[in-house]
């Protein structure tokens, strides 16, 4: 059973946490909801439209800003008892700052746990269904790489597709086969093509053209089952930025690409984030902690809160931007996501220190 005045702490900042986190989302869905203005009016897609895509983003913008409430939360909750001398209180009883950290470590395993639920199993699918809809809203198809459609590799086939709907049906399929040693066997053509689970990719009005030597077959076919590690949620990647995809669809993705010799240094950082980002919630607290310790002459709560806000989005770039430097140049995937949150761990024990030395 966990300590009184544990539980006393984690009623706190569990409080504080939500209100800095509906705060935050009332902010994003406003700027969320102006930004989507520009395309109010366009092919039938209306106000409403727009104000369900953006409710239906918010569970990825709540998997984006849990640690950065928890950094403000937390910091106004220990500020604010500490003006009261409760902090003081604590210490005076013996609570050393180990087993304070502890404490804040505890009651940070719920958050960790809650920024983990977000993005693995509600972000994903709450993105992937805001974007068909606003496809479907908008009468748009899934967004191409290539003014000929999407072109993807899938083992000795190259796979054109005209049109991928926000369904992840196909329209336009051609597929070119190759042999092992590189000659091209045979050209099949669809018109549509949707996924049949345990089977593959069922393609209606199927033509077939086939090389042998120096003469052609062609075939026509009603219906053809394609076999193919292609699926859906490989699909979905056209729909979902990396930074919101599970780790289970980012792994598999992955798995596809390298198979095929691709790149995949983007998917790596974004699966390497994925896994290290629920604990930039413990980094956050530990933060936190320091301004506990300071006394009121160090600053109100007012320029606390505006430091954990500044220290918050310093953290939300630094992440964005080792993201970007990460591809760009090429760096270990591990590297790129681990540095920003390895830097602030190092600042928040620097600051312990320095607070406890004096």
């Amino acid at each position: 059973m966990l300590p009184v005045y544990v539980r006393y702490l984690g009623r706190e900042i569990y409080a504080s946490v939500f209100l800095v986190l509906l705060a935050f989302l009332g902010l994003f869905a406003f700027f969320d909801l102006v930004n989507e203005l520009d395309e109010v009016g366009k092919n039938g897609y209306l106000i409403h439209h727009a104000a369900i895509y953006v409710a239906m983003i918010m569970p990825g913008r709540v998997y984006e800003l849990l640690p950065i409430a928890v950094l403000i939360g937390s910091l106004y909750a220990l500020t604010t008892l500490a003006r009261h001398s409760e902090i003081t209180v604590l210490r005076a009883s013996g609570l050393s700052t180990g087993r304070f950290l502890a404490s804040l470590l505890a009651i940070g395993s719920v958050l960790v746990l809650l920024t983990f639920v977000f993005g693995e199993y509600l972000a994903p699918p709450a993105e992937r269904a805001a974007q068909q809809w606003r496809l479907a809203a908008t009468r748009s198809m899934v967004s191409q790489e290539l003014r000929t459609g999407l072109w993807v590799r899938d083992g000795k086939r190259f796979v054109n597709v005209r049109n991928v709907l926000p369904d992840t049906s196909l329209q336009g399929v051609r597929i070119y086969e190759f042999d092992g040693s590189n000659a091209l066997v045979s050209i099949s053509e669809a018109e549509t093509g949707v996924y049949v689970d345990g089977q593959g990719w069922a393609l209606n009005q199927v033509s077939q053209t086939r090389f042998q030597g120096d003469r052609t077959e062609v075939a026509s076919m009603p219906a053809l089952v394609w076999d193919s590690e292609l699926t859906p949620n490989v699909l979905s990647v056209l729909m979902v930025v990396p930074e919101r995809m599970s780790v289970g669809t980012l792994y598999s993705y992955i798995r596809h690409l390298s198979e095929n010799n691709q790149k995949t240094t983007r998917y790596e950082i974004a699966l390497w984030k994925k896994l290290v980002y629920p604990f930039a919630s413990l980094v956050m607290l530990g933060l936190a902690l320091p301004f506990a310790y300071m006394q009121n002459r160090a600053g109100g709560v007012s320029l606390k809160v505006f430091t954990g806000i500044m220290i918050g989005v310093g953290f939300h770039l630094l992440n964005g931007l080792f993201s970007n430097l990460g591809v760009i140049n090429g760096w270990v995937p591990a590297v790129a996501a681990l540095t920003p949150s390895i830097v602030f761990l190092v600042a928040a024990l620097a600051a312990m220190w320095w607070v406890e030395r004096r």
